[in-house]
């Protein structure tokens, strides 16, 4: 495979930061993936709250199987990247003793190599980059190195837009609550403290999120259940 030179992975990288949301990102990142190593199909885990592992985005379906394969197992090299840190090269999936399990599960999908990125910041995992082949022996150790050095290009974006999204949101959500406390001042005559108190004690009170109560006053003038 043709290495991509220093040009292409900044060309890459800048486009990737370019792309309006989390799932765009994603999509990027796997097509992306295919133009850098030449695989045949690509796919993204990524590692949520309480260690949640879930495959995100994929180029075709048997690649979501072989992931979840992985967690019905307990073991492949995409969920060993994220705990070992590492990049790992399958040369062939049937006959890895690494994965005894896993491998020939895999194999069966026709899915015979695979190479394995860890995305990450320097403060936590995010997940992997899995990058399959449908014949034995398609990724060598330079092959490794390219999808490593654009994992990093792909773990920066990844990070970026989940921060920027989160932030979205949390502006979002400053927006609706600031509706429902004009909402409550009017309606019952309270000050902007004591308005979000009341906001707040429904949203305690009942285990809902602070957005959502704030949506269901804009929604209906007043909290559930008030007269």
């Amino acid at each position: 495979m043709d290495e991509p030179d220093a040009d292409q992975f900044a060309e890459m990288a800048l486009e990737l930061h370019q792309q309006p949301d989390m799932d765009a990102t994603l999509e990027r990142i796997v097509e992306y993936a295919q133009e850098a190593t030449g695989c045949d199909d690509a796919g993204v885990m990524l590692l949520g709250g309480r260690n949640r592992i879930e495959t995100i985005v994929t180029t075709h379906p048997r690649i979501a199987e072989a992931d979840r394969l992985q967690l019905d197992c307990g073991e492949g090299p995409c969920l060993q990247s994220m705990w070992d840190r590492d990049v790992y090269v399958v040369k062939d999936t049937g006959l890895d003793d690494r994965w005894p399990v896993w491998g020939p599960k895999a194999a069966e999908l026709g899915l015979r190599s695979l190479l394995a990125v860890r995305l990450f910041t320097p403060n936590r995992t995010l997940g992997a980059l899995n990058l399959y082949g449908e014949r034995a022996g398609m990724f060598d150790d330079d092959d490794a190195d390219i999808a490593d050095v654009f994992g990093r290009h792909a773990s920066v974006a990844l990070a970026t837009a989940h921060e920027e999204e989160g932030l979205r949101q949390a502006i979002g959500a400053r927006h609706l609550i600031g509706q429902a406390q004009g909402i409550l001042m009017e309606r019952y005559s309270l000050n902007a403290d004591r308005a979000f108190a009341l906001l707040r004690r429904y949203s305690q009170h009942h285990n809902v999120k602070l957005r959502d109560v704030a949506q269901m006053v804009i929604s209906s003038g007043k909290l559930p259940d008030q007269d």
